[in-house]
């Protein structure tokens, strides 16, 4: 998979050192990513089973042990992943996951 953009992760982890911790798990879930062939949900699911499938190609992924929330916007048919957020439970709370 290709995706867009890791620079979106950096920036927040870096952000404020409370965020250091997700570092490793994003990076992770990101090395893992690339190495992906989803082609469909079902792929995606089949990967990270405690991914939540949302309408519109979105999905949710748990990161650090459910600490933080990555939605991302899946293009399947040319295999590219745009990360469109990443924060704590808090600020998912506070976002339209079908419109950000």
């Amino acid at each position: 998979m290709r995706i867009i953009a890791l620079s979106t992760l950096r920036i927040f982890w870096e952000s404020n050192s409370k965020y250091a911790d997700s570092t490793e798990p994003t990076l992770a879930w990101y090395r893992y990513a690339l190495k992906a062939d989803w082609a469909t949900p079902t792929d995606v699911k089949r990967d990270f089973g405690n991914a939540s499938i949302l309408k519109d190609g979105r999905v949710v992924f748990n990161i650090a042990g459910n600490k933080y929330r990555l939605v991302v916007w899946i293009n399947y048919a040319y295999r590219v992943v745009y990360i469109r957020f990443i924060g704590n439970h808090a600020q998912y709370d506070k976002i339209d996951v079908q419109t950000i």
